[in-house]
């Protein structure tokens, strides 16, 4: 912020507190800097961009129970963790999946009056703003979610179903005129797909109804069900900025390098993103007995969809999402207080995956499988590679931490420095330097099993 700026912010706070506030909270330097949060597509379709044409890596959290459950205090020991691990999306949900129109948040409030869309509660929103607005004061987005799919489609959950087209359009409407200034991703879907003619016109008609009040100076997307995806159909409409799809919580080693490559492949292009891949700390197909999601199916699943072209990745915990602590009642054997479960390894490792990325020209790179000489391996052993187009670098991610045979003829240089990056703590072992020949051996670290990923980095 410029001092002009600063000078004009704290102008409108001595306002504020002339006019008989009781604070002076960071709206007014949020309203003034809002031009910064502004999101476009990257001129090749498959980025995301901010204001100032610099590379957007989104990294999102599923905290779809911010809203409902936590107080003030609590929103911000939760915000304040995410944005020192390099969070920049806090995915949340407004009319919230656990009895959202009913059950009230933290200050007795629900959101709507007598179940109207139309008919939206002040004080519930007030709660809304004082997340965005913090999240906006430690650099974040929030990927609003505006209802659950339970609120018009009860497929299961506890609903009921209160939209139709006309007041969807007339929500829509009220939250893009609420959140037009503000650093905001609208998520439409809520874990549901369109099943009949009438949920599609509910939601092309919401998403009529935000744009109507935000223009195109916010992004917006889909959150489908486990194993779908948002251009099944929405690809064509205009109001889809991006593509989402779930890979879910259904098996260990679930490839969904495959659904963003599907994705990646689509015209006219688009970016798109795994929105919800498996939770860490999250039993396995639901099932306990089965094992529970760990901080290497974290990693495995976020390098294997940004190799395979993503725009950013999404990560959840099982007991962040609900924000679970004792005394409420757990959603699917979730186990650990919410609190401790932040500190949970997978997700500082998700900071260290967007800082390495970040650090060199990410956004330049293109899947490319053709650098694995012989098998890339299946079976959750599956490797993944990419380069940039002129061949200046390439990465490569062996999960159970196989060797690779790589093909060094298709890099640019005579020869090339490679090293192992260690995704679980971010250190860098030098492997040494190249001539770029065909049919490279690099042998990580450690016997291959799992766990025992590495990403090799040719430069």
């Amino acid at each position: 912020m410029s001092s002009r700026m600063r000078e004009v912010a704290a102008l409108v706070c001595a306002a504020a507190l002339v006019a008989g506030g009781t604070s002076c909270t960071s709206k007014a330097q949020v309203q003034i800097e809002r031009a910064d949060y502004r999101l476009t597509v990257s001129p090749d379709g498959h980025h995301i961009l901010k204001s100032d044409g610099s590379p957007f890596f989104w990294l999102g959290d599923t905290a779809w129970e911010l809203f409902h459950r936590l107080d003030r205090e609590e929103i911000d020991f939760y915000l304040e963790d995410r944005a020192n691990k390099g969070f920049n999306v806090i995915q949340a949900v407004v009319l919230a999946e656990l009895d959202g129109l009913r059950t009230p948040n933290a200050y007795g409030e629900v959101p709507l009056i007598e179940l109207d869309p139309e008919l939206p509660n002040e004080a519930y929103f007030a709660h809304v703003d004082y997340v965005v607005e913090r999240a906006a004061a430690l650099g974040m987005h929030v990927g609003m979610l505006p209802t659950w799919g339970d609120k018009f489609n009860l497929r299961w959950g506890v609903g009921p179903e209160i939209f139709t087209p006309e007041n969807a359009r007339a929500y829509g409407q009220f939250l893009g005129a609420r959140y037009a200034n503000d650093p905001v991703i609208w998520i439409l879907g809520g874990d549901r797909n369109p099943e009949e003619e009438g949920d599609l016109e509910v939601i092309r008609s919401m998403a009529r109804g935000i744009r109507e009040r935000v223009g195109d100076a916010q992004m917006m997307t889909y959150h489908p069900m486990g194993g779908s995806k948002s251009w099944t159909w929405f690809h064509d409409d205009e109001w889809l900025d991006l593509n989402m799809f779930q890979s879910g919580h259904g098996a260990r080693d679930q490839p969904n390098y495959q659904l963003t490559a599907e994705g990646y492949a689509l015209e006219p292009v688009k970016p798109v993103l795994d929105g919800e891949p498996r939770y860490e700390d999250h039993p396995v197909d639901w099932s306990p007995e089965k094992g529970w999601f760990d901080a290497f199916d974290v990693r495995q699943a976020a390098y294997w969809s940004i190799l395979a072209g993503a725009a950013g990745h999404t990560y959840g915990n099982h007991n962040i999402w609900q924000m679970w602590e004792p005394g409420r009642e757990p959603i699917s054997s979730a186990r650990t207080p919410w609190r401790e479960a932040v500190h949970h390894p997978g997700s500082s490792q998700m900071g260290l995956l967007k800082a390495f990325f970040e650090t060199r020209q990410w956004m330049r790179l293109v899947p490319d499988q053709s650098l694995i000489v012989g098998e890339a391996r299946s079976g959750g052993e599956d490797i993944r590679a990419a380069r940039e187009a002129d061949g200046s670098f390439a990465v490569l991610y062996t999960p159970y931490g196989h060797a690779l045979v790589v093909d060094l003829t298709l890099l640019s240089a005579d020869s090339v420095n490679a090293a192992w990056f260690d995704p679980r703590d971010g250190e860098y072992i030098p492997v040494g330097r190249f001539e770029t020949m065909g049919g490279t051996t690099f042998d990580p670290p450690g016997e291959p099993e799992r766990g025992n990923d590495w990403v090799l980095v040719l430069e």
